[in-house]
């Protein structure tokens, strides 16, 4: 597919997907949100593809918040599909990825912005980055899974001050909270993430993908995550991976994980 908002790039088992509006702060919109729905459904059906490396264009801004000009005058049902539709094409697809997807958060990541961020399995940022939930002095709160995610990430005394007071916080504080793992400078941003990315793409994508299943399982009410991962455990059993993981183990050589 042409894309008109974002930039895809694939090598060596890394699809980078940048989005790309740097006119905009790289601001989310109706069509950037289609479109990185449509990439992400491309890169989990691309045998290729090992990890997913999400970021913004430029040097300001991963995702600046969404295009409020779009959903200014929606009513309440216009608004609640909006979120639902959100949430159910893009940032819970995220979420629920098989492969791992890290998002590297080159600047100002607000409102949808964060949200998309925090949908993410992993979240490194650069020294210049601003993060914040500022939907409540707009009159709306978080809709894509902000109040939700942001708790578990940082508490739900953090959230609740960080939603509440529509506030911003910097790199560092973000580390201290938990919500990204490291913070290093801008031109030591991508080669981090592709470090990372390449740890990953070393051990199995069919038992990373069952992880990424039974952890999540642990974050909804109407899972039981114990028993998700006695389910995943167990189906580990039946790949091609663990065999070859094994026999490698035990033979004391490296793992060539066929991913199946």
């Amino acid at each position: 597919m042409s894309y008109q908002n974002i930039l895809t790039q694939t090598n060596n088992g890394i699809t980078v997907i940048t989005i790309n509006r740097p006119n905009k702060l790289n601001a989310l919109n109706k069509a950037t949100i289609k479109e990185l729905s449509v990439a992400f459904n491309e890169v989990n059906a691309d045998k290729n593809t090992k990890v997913v490396v999400l970021t913004g264009s430029g040097e300001k801004a991963f995702v600046a918040g969404a295009d409020i000009s779009e959903f200014a005058n929606f009513s309440e049902e216009k608004g609640g599909k909006l979120a639902a539709k959100g949430q159910r094409i893009l940032f819970d697809y995220i979420e629920n990825l098989s492969k791992p997807v890290i998002a590297a958060v080159n600047g100002f990541a607000l409102g949808g912005g964060l949200e998309l961020a925090m949908a993410c399995h992993i979240r490194i940022a650069s020294d210049n980055a601003k993060m914040g939930l500022p939907e409540v002095s707009l009159g709306v709160i978080p809709g894509y899974g902000g109040t939700q995610r942001l708790p578990q990430l940082v508490g739900k005394g953090r959230a609740m001050e960080m939603i509440m007071t529509a506030g911003m916080i910097d790199a560092n504080t973000a580390k201290d909270y938990g919500l990204v793992n490291y913070v290093v400078a801008l031109g030591e941003l991508m080669p981090l993430a592709e470090k990372l990315a390449g740890k990953m793409m070393r051990n199995s994508p069919v038992a990373i993908g069952k992880a990424i299943k039974a952890v999540n399982a642990g974050f909804h009410i109407d899972k039981d995550g114990y028993a998700m991962e006695i389910k995943q455990f167990g189906k580990c059993f039946a790949t091609a991976d663990f065999k070859e993981g094994t026999t490698a183990f035990l033979g004391k050589r490296p793992a060539q994980f066929p991913g199946e």
